[in-house]
């Protein structure tokens, strides 16, 4: 009996491991660019999607004030705590370094209990509003992978907006409103992340979990970027492929976690009270004691590294392309406009790589050029084999086990073939079911399509996408 619940056990233990083993890149979060297999005709390159690793973006940042001015400390002042309005022995003096409060102490990386903080002049010119902007600019466009964090070692504010920049600072958009009252301070109905679904994830709201008050152990405000996550990957971020999926294919989603800039917008310091105390205008201030923005490098999936470079974060390329964000192909490798990489298909995704337009040739007819890509083909024994193109026409095995090679300009297709039909995915989009021997015909005519203009004007000629008459795919 319990010779036969260890096996059991062992069993369950190979089943799971191979599975595990089965979506390396789904754990690994896509940190891998490019791997060598071996195939037929050798040892050659499979690429695959990548993503920088995720980090402390703080460590990058810039940070301007405005009004410039509203540091403490020049001239020196007093100021109060909170707690007490009658103890007001506490001094900011900018020019003596144990009592300045300068904008680098909100990212000096203290650890969990920080003592050293930014700290804004008081509100002594009460009741002309205390507003103060601090912008945080990367000069790069940042994915957020965790949640935004900033600790107050003064009170919390009453209201406060934190706002976003996609384009390096000339427009912001809200990402959250923070109160003590939502209704009176932006005329909007108080809500919490967790009063969100799959469907109203981008909804930007107003939230009164962060601004109750003055209260030495509730310092902290959150931008909850996880609690988001979690909709789509599950409440402990498991299902990291369902998220994936959905970022993919959600431009909006995609967009929502990406920044150039973030923005926090003081607009009433912590009063603790409905009432201001205009004889002891000295407690109202902001004091900034840690800001936290954990997140990426966005490199369109093109890149597992990113390098600070002359003071600017650099995605470190890869699949033939260039630019801070790999955002374009690099010089002779531009047969075709440039794309992102793709999370799908799950779990490697797909590179969408670019080919080096003077060596990936082949000869066709009359010496005629055509640019071709190695191809991976899934047999209907569901083994991967790896062809390259190395003829100007396409090729069909037998009709009741085909075996399909594609000249692809220039992109990575992974074909699924079963015994009479194929499937093609490409870019993440799923093509109509067709039988092979339909496919047979359509393949040979494309093939001889190929003329001296390449197969960019091949592919013109080709039916649309769907009619399943034709190979769906083309560049």
């Amino acid at each position: 009996m319990y010779l036969s619940r260890f096996l059991s056990l062992h069993a369950l233990w190979v089943t799971v491991s191979s599975m595990m083993q089965h979506y390396p890149s789904v754990w690994g979060h896509y940190d891998v660019c490019k791997t060598q297999i071996y195939t037929e005709e050798g040892k050659v390159w499979d690429y695959m999607a990548c993503q920088p690793e995720a980090r402390d973006m703080i460590k990058y940042v810039r940070v301007t004030l405005d009004p410039p001015d509203i540091t403490c400390g020049d001239p020196p002042e007093t100021f109060c705590a909170m707690g007490n309005p009658y103890m007001c022995n506490n001094e900011c003096d900018a020019s003596t370094q144990e009592l300045a409060h300068p904008p680098e102490l909100m990212f000096d990386l203290e650890g969990r209990h920080p003592s050293t903080f930014w700290q804004s002049t008081t509100w002594k010119d009460y009741p002309k509003p205390l507003h103060v902007n601090i912008t945080l600019s990367w000069n790069k466009t940042i994915e957020l992978t965790d949640n935004i964090v900033i600790t107050f070692e003064s009170g919390r504010p009453d209201q406060m907006i934190l706002e976003k920049s996609l384009d390096y600072g000339r427009t912001w958009q809200p990402y959250q409103y923070y109160a003590t009252d939502c209704l009176d301070a932006f005329h909007m109905d108080p809500k919490s992340v967790k009063d969100l679904s799959q469907h109203t994830v981008l909804e930007i709201i107003c939230t009164e979990e962060y601004s109750t008050g003055y209260m030495t152990n509730s310092k902290i405000i959150h931008f909850e970027i996880k609690d988001r996550f979690a909709f789509f990957a599950g409440p402990r971020l498991h299902n990291m492929a369902s998220l994936y999926g959905q970022l993919d294919t959600t431009k909006k989603l995609r967009d929502f976690f990406t920044i150039t800039d973030l923005r926090i917008r003081l607009l009433r310091p912590a009063t603790g009270e409905i009432y201001v105390d205009e004889q002891h205008l000295a407690r109202y201030f902001y004091a900034i004691s840690d800001i936290r923005v954990y997140g990426r490098c966005k490199c369109n999936l093109h890149a597992t590294g990113c390098k600070e470079e002359n003071k600017r974060l650099l995605c470190e390329c890869e699949h033939n392309t260039t630019g801070p964000d790999c955002g374009k192909c690099k010089k002779n490798y531009q047969g075709r406009p440039w794309s992102p990489g793709s999370y799908l298909p799950i779990p490697k995704g797909t590179a969408n790589i670019f080919l080096d337009m003077k060596k990936s040739t082949i000869h066709g007819r009359h010496g005629q050029k055509s640019e071709l890509h190695l191809l991976h083909v899934r047999t209907a024994s569901g083994n991967w084999r790896s062809h390259v193109a190395s003829r100007r026409a396409l090729l069909l095995s037998s009709p009741t086990s085909p075996l399909l090679v594609y000249p692809v300009f220039p992109v990575l297709v992974q074909m699924c073939v079963t015994m009479n039909s194929c499937t093609a995915r490409m870019e993440g989009h799923a093509s109509t079911m067709c039988g092979a021997s339909a496919l047979r015909p359509t393949l040979a005519s494309y093939a001889r399509s190929l003329s001296v203009k390449g197969i960019q004007e091949a592919a013109a000629k080709a039916p649309p996408r769907g009619q399943c008459h034709t190979v769906p795919y083309y560049c």
